[in-house]
């Protein structure tokens, strides 16, 4: 079986592999930095599911940092009819890629 775990950063939940790329809130820490994600809610390992409540205790996920950047412009418009009223506002969402290195326990 495989190997995943259920990790919690910014506020979201990942299921990871080993070798996983994927896209979180901003962290801290430049490219190439080890980054040690211990908030696992879950771990299946050959079939057998560990639970935590509400995290696994000494388990840890390591990723490692391959890029930081900003999303795409999303457009915040506010509009009233027959009001003037308009506000145009922008927002870049700051994100971190991680690649998931090792699941232990």
């Amino acid at each position: 079986m495989v190997t995943y775990a259920i990790v919690q950063t910014g506020g979201k939940q990942y299921r990871v592999h080993t070798g996983d790329e994927f896209r979180v809130e901003t962290l801290p820490g430049d490219e190439g930095d080890l980054v040690e994600l211990d908030d696992v809610r879950m771990i299946s390992e050959d079939g057998e599911v560990k639970l935590g409540s509400p995290f696994i205790e000494g388990a840890k996920v390591t990723a490692e940092i391959i890029g930081n950047g900003k999303a795409k412009k999303v457009i915040i418009f506010k509009y009233k009819a027959k009001t003037r009223y308009r506000r145009k506002n922008g927002h870049r969402q700051p994100y971190t890629d991680l690649r998931v290195t090792d699941i232990s326990l």
